[in-house]
C-alpha cells in the first residue's frame, strides 16, 4: 500500500488507480488459472433473493458491519467487482471527489444494505464501501434491513452458486423437510435435486394409494425420509456400497436408480443389496 503524501485529492486519485489495477490483475488472475468466469463477479441481490426464496423482513436499525461481508450489490452491478473494486473509469471522478472528501474530515451518512444471512447487499453508498476497502478500514456504519428467506445463503461465492441454491429451494418446496431433516439432503449436481424430488412424489404417490388416502407433501416427506431414505442408506452403508461417496442423499439417488434399472420395480430385498454392490465394484476398478 502506497504512503499517503497528505494531499487528500492526490492520495485518493492514487488510491483508485490502485483499486483499478487490482481488479484488472485479479481478472487476469482468475483467466491465467481458470477459475470460474463469475469468481469476481459481485453478487446481485435480487437473483440472490430469487434462488434461495424471500419470506420476510425485519429492520435491525444502525449497525456496525464488517466491511468484508459486503459481497453485493442491489443495482450497480456493473460498476464494482466482487471486492468493490471499481470495474472500469467511468466512476473515477465521483469516488475520487468523495475519497479526496473523507480524507479532509468530512463526514458521511451511513450506508444502506439489505442483510441475508452473514451477506451484505448495498442499496446506497457502494462508493464509500470501496473507498473502505482502499483505506482497509475493517467496519462501517449501516442502516440494515435482514431479509429472511426459504434456505440458508451458506456457500454462495459467485452468481454461478445460485443455481445451486435454486433447485434446493425447489426440492424443498416439493419436499418439504424440516431442520436436520432437510441438512441431510445435500448434492453437489443441482438438477440431482429435480430428479429426487421426482423420486419422492412418486414414492408418496404409490404410498397414498396403498393406504387410499390423500397424504399432504410434508407427510410425505416425512414418512419417504424415516421409512425410506434412512433404512435404504443405512443398508449401503453397512454393506459397504460406494463408501467413497459421503453424501447420502447422492448415494441414495444412486442406489434408488441403479435399483430400477436392474428389477423395474421398487422393492428392496438381499438380491438388490447384493447385485447393487456388485454394480458398485466394478464401477471402482
Amino acid at each position: 500500500m502506497a504512503r499517503d503524501t497528505g494531499f487528500p485529492d492526490a492520495d485518493a486519485e492514487s488510491d483508485f488507480s490502485r483499486l483499478r489495477r487490482q481488479a484488472e490483475l485479479a481478472r487476469l488472475s482468475a483467466w491465467i488459472t481458470r477459475q470460474p468466469a463469475d469468481v469476481n463477479t459481485i453478487l446481485p441481490f435480487d437473483e440472490v433473493v430469487a434462488a434461495l426464496g424471500r419470506t420476510g423482513e425485519r429492520s435491525l436499525g444502525l449497525k456496525a458491519i464488517e466491511v468484508s461481508t459486503i459481497v453485493g450489490s442491489v443495482d450497480r452491478t456493473r460498476d464494482f467487482d466482487r471486492y468493490f473494486r471499481p470495474t472500469s473509469a467511468r466512476t473515477r471522478a465521483r469516488w475520487q471527489r468523495l475519497a479526496a472528501a473523507q480524507r479532509r474530515g468530512e463526514a458521511f451518512g451511513p450506508i444502506i444494505v439489505y442483510r441475508i444471512g452473514s451477506l451484505h447487499f448495498v442499496v446506497d453508498g457502494h462508493h464509500r464501501v470501496s473507498i473502505a476497502i482502499a483505506r482497509r478500514i475493517k467496519t462501517i456504519d449501516a442502516y440494515v434491513t435482514e431479509i429472511h428467506t426459504r434456505i440458508s445463503a451458506d456457500g454462495i461465492n459467485a452468481p454461478s452458486d445460485l443455481l445451486l441454491k435454486d433447485h434446493r429451494r425447489i426440492f424443498l418446496t416439493r419436499v418439504p423437510l424440516q431442520g436436520k431433516q432437510a441438512e441431510a439432503i445435500t448434492f453437489a449436481d443441482p438438477f440431482d435435486y429435480a430428479e429426487l424430488a421426482e423420486n419422492v412424489e412418486a414414492w408418496g404417490f404409490r404410498l397414498s394409494q396403498e393406504l387410499g388416502e390423500f397424504l399432504s407433501r410434508t407427510e410425505v416427506a416425512r414418512r419417504w425420509f424415516g421409512e425410506e431414505f434412512l433404512p435404504v442408506v443405512r443398508m449401503a452403508r453397512r454393506a459397504e456400497i460406494l463408501p467413497q461417496v459421503t453424501s447420502d442423499a447422492e448415494l441414495y439417488l444412486w442406489l434408488a436408480t441403479e435399483r430400477y434399472r436392474l428389477v423395474r420395480k421398487h422393492i428392496w430385498d438381499e438380491q438388490i443389496v447384493a447385485d447393487l454392490r456388485e454394480i458398485a465394484d466394478r464401477r471402482k476398478s
